[in-house]
């Protein structure tokens, strides 16, 4: 028995894929988490073998999450699920050692196959998405790319500064570094580029 643990902010998409799951033979859905610091705290309780996990979810997305269980619970597989393809995002995932790379629009058939995939071990990926992924390096520090975020959903620097523990000089730093680095006119600017890259 495969035990999933899901995470996505939408309720009605995450109930959809419980209710799917739940219906396949040898697989459990252990519990349902709206972003990644809810599943954080479920991983240790609930003992999945798998997170499947949206990536934009506000508090912490599914690629910070990703990160965080190959750090904290290696033996737990990871596989993300996204209507974006963006190659930044699929790098990082690739990073973050997550085993699947599902998007949202695939048939539910695709899903568990690869549901099954990686509990075996294998890792996947469309093989496209995967070459485009490769040719796009984003330049942007983690510090940089939180702060980015963070302006990007129209947050000041002192408020920031405060969300990340920073000073508001280092947040300041962090983005105009962003900027100079995305060849960007400000940092709503910037933040708009890193986003349709897949870097956010």
């Amino acid at each position: 028995m495969t035990k999933v643990l899901i995470v996505e902010d939408q309720a009605l998409v995450r109930g959809a894929i419980s209710a799917l799951l739940q219906l396949e033979e040898g697989l459990e859905v252990v519990d349902q988490a709206e972003d990644g610091v809810q599943a954080l705290a479920m991983i240790e309780e609930k003992q999945p073998d798998l997170v499947l996990s949206d990536i934009e979810m506000p508090n912490m997305t599914g690629l910070e999450l990703a990160e965080k269980i190959r750090q904290d619970y290696p033996h737990v597989k990871t596989a993300i699920m996204t209507t974006f393809s963006r190659a930044g995002y699929i790098r990082r995932a690739i990073e973050a050692g997550v085993g699947g790379f599902i998007l949202k629009e695939a048939p539910s058939d695709s899903l568990l196959t690869a549901i099954k995939q990686i509990m075996q071990g294998k890792t996947v990926i469309d093989p496209e998405l995967a070459l485009s992924a490769l040719g796009d390096n984003d330049p942007l520090s983690d510090k940089e790319r939180k702060a980015l975020r963070l302006a990007g959903e129209g947050m000041k620097t002192i408020d920031i500064a405060a969300k990340l523990f920073l000073s508001e000089g280092t947040v300041r730093n962090y983005l105009s570094e962003a900027i100079a680095k995305l060849n960007a006119s400000n940092r709503i600017d910037a933040a708009r580029i890193a986003k349709q890259k897949g870097w956010l």
